[in-house]
């Protein structure tokens, strides 16, 4: 990049009208004097600050980031030669002082080591391995990150995912965050970001499997090998995918691949593998589940689309509907539940259908969120698929339904829960800058009692999800479904009630803000409409706390609960 052009606060100040209009943001110098004809709150308001500093004003209405990354840099022309800049944020230098103070009344310095900690201030202290503290990655907002991003030890992250965390956020910032609110708007997202998503090699560590599928794709993380991956970068990934507050967005990416791929995984004949897998890796292709139907949403045993074999044996005939498909109406491969047998689970079998084959009508949905979803009404007639798509065992096909739910719901428990983080990130820093009543919204003990109920819930979330998570990378498959689905389903019942309650309580502190699309409460307002997507998909709150309990003690009294 060259360098900036450096200007005097005196020099911007001649560039005050609408023939040449000049501001200064945050030390750095904009014309605008064309930007005027397209400024969406028009003329006026630019003329009112030009051949000014508009920093306070430009923060007071504006999302920064977004508008930056889309608007800015084209109109930058240079920096202010005098600006200062400060060596120290105000905050650090209190609880310096502050620590300062206490040490010399009471001869404890543990202020100053909890604000810039080494490893010398824990020798002979702690009796756990402090190697793998990660330096603070973000704002450092309270809770507006999880704990590890702050400086904070954990035990299940090291180095690569440090690295990785930095990967996906350097991908989503540039491809995706800037232009989600126009994606929202125009009802769709271009199909070069889903290639490009697949090209960086995220499709395939999105996928829901456990190992980076290396065997089947020539795409690589920059940052990790395939020997280091684990389900812990999967995580990263949704959570840093989730920082856009979109849900749209996160699904499109993630949702129909996540939950319609690995029963293709764990399921599908080799061959069938070998030919499909590859182009779903690579971005060209795209996969979705399809076991909802109109009469049968968490019901998955009383689905009614049949399958039919034809007097050969060779091929099955299927018939019927599904309804609210992610990611349906531009799917290449259908993973769909059928009805092969008799009534309930044990008449249930999983087939794999591609769009090529004859029969299949795809009906885009719409829906009060996840406009970029890909919502899709589906009706199969006469569809004639080979014995060989078969997933599993013919009317065993609840098993391979069922062996994906854990997952599933983890990967709403981790969205859920970062979109909360972005509620309540976004409404803490509005907080900072709105003013009622002669101060901040943050001065007030209301605001700080909702934020504060608000991050509460959110820690909660993450650490029962981190510690899911673990389980699910340690357990044996049949042991992970048999302990872990009472906990994953409590987990996925809390943090959607968690969305809802910051998505509500966020939309309270911006107040009319955020019942505007677009603008600086635009991510609020956005996730508010997507939150029923969360409480209900994947098995409603109400089935999910049920389970949570009646799961959980039917496998502790097998494992010797004393009840």
């Amino acid at each position: 990049m060259p360098e900036l052009k450096e200007f005097t606060v005196e020099e911007v100040q001649k560039h005050n009208n609408t023939d040449s209009l000049w501001i200064i943001i945050d030390g750095h110098v904009y014309d605008l004097t064309k930007f005027q004809q397209i400024h969406p709150g028009g003329k006026p308001i630019l003329n009112k600050v030009a051949g000014t500093d508009a920093s306070e004003f430009f923060h007071k209405y504006h999302n920064v980031k977004k508008v930056m990354k889309k608007f800015g840099i084209k109109f930058r022309i240079g920096k202010i030669v005098d600006n200062k800049t400060i060596s120290q944020n105000k905050l650090s230098s209190d609880i310096m002082s502050s620590s300062s103070s206490s040490s010399n009344n009471n001869n404890n310095n543990s202020a100053l080591i909890a604000v810039n900690p080494t490893k010398a201030d824990f020798t002979g202290v702690s009796p756990f391995n402090t190697e793998e503290q990660t330096e603070v990655f973000g704002d450092n907002i309270p809770y507006a990150d999880p704990a590890w991003y702050q400086g904070n030890r954990s035990p299940f992250y090291k180095e690569s995912h440090a690295k990785f965390r930095q990967e996906v956020r350097d991908f989503v910032e540039e491809h995706l965050e800037p232009y989600v609110d126009d994606w929202e708007e125009e009802g769709a997202i271009p199909h070069e970001v889903y290639k490009a998503f697949g090209q960086a090699g995220f499709v395939a560590a999105g996928c829901g499997i456990p190992v980076f599928p290396s065997k089947y794709t020539d795409r690589r993380l920059q940052s990790v090998t395939p020997e280091e991956f684990d389900p812990f970068h999967e995580l990263i990934l949704v959570d840093e995918v989730c920082r856009a507050g979109s849900g749209g967005l996160a699904w499109f990416l993630l949702g129909g691949l996540g939950i319609g791929l690995p029963p293709i995984w764990n399921f599908a004949r080799e061959d069938i593998k070998q030919r499909i897998l590859p182009g779903i890796f690579a971005g060209d292709k795209r996969v979705c589940l399809c076991i909802t139907e109109p009469d049968a949403g968490s019901d998955v045993a009383n689905i009614k689309t049949t399958a039919r074999k034809t007097p050969d044996g060779k091929h099955f005939l299927v018939n019927g509907t599904k309804k609210w498909i992610t990611n349906g109406i531009w799917a290449d491969y259908f993973t769909v539940a059928v009805r092969t047998g008799g009534e309930g689970m044990g008449g249930i079998s999983v087939l794999l259908l591609e769009k090529t084959m004859p029969g299949i009508t795809v009906r885009k949905l719409h829906t009060q969120g996840m406009l970029t979803s890909g919502s899709t009404y589906i009706t199969f007639e006469d569809v004639k698929v080979p014995v060989e798509h078969l997933l599993g065992k013919e009317n065993e096909g609840f098993k391979v339904i069922v062996h994906n739910f854990n997952h599933e719901r983890l990967g709403i428990i981790g969205q859920a829960n970062r979109f909360s983080r972005v509620c309540y990130e976004e409404a803490v820093k509005h907080a900072h800058k709105r003013k009622t009543f002669g101060t901040k919204l943050i001065n007030h003990a209301v605001i700080r009692n909702k934020l504060a109920n608000m991050a509460i819930r959110i820690e909660a979330v993450h650490s029962w999800y981190e510690n899911l998570t673990y389980q699910m990378a340690l357990m044996p498959p049949k042991e992970s479904a048999l302990r872990l689905g009472g906990p994953i389903a409590g987990c996925k019942a809390l943090a959607t009630q968690t969305l809802e309650l910051c998505a509500r309580e966020a939309s309270q502190i911006f107040g009319g803000l955020a019942y505007t699309r677009g603008g600086q409460a635009g991510k609020v307002e956005r996730l508010y409409r997507e939150v029923r997507a969360y409480a209900i998909p994947g098995g409603s709150e109400e089935i999910m706390l049920d389970l949570a309990m009646r799961q959980s003690l039917k496998v502790h009294q097998m494992l010797g609960a004393k009840l």
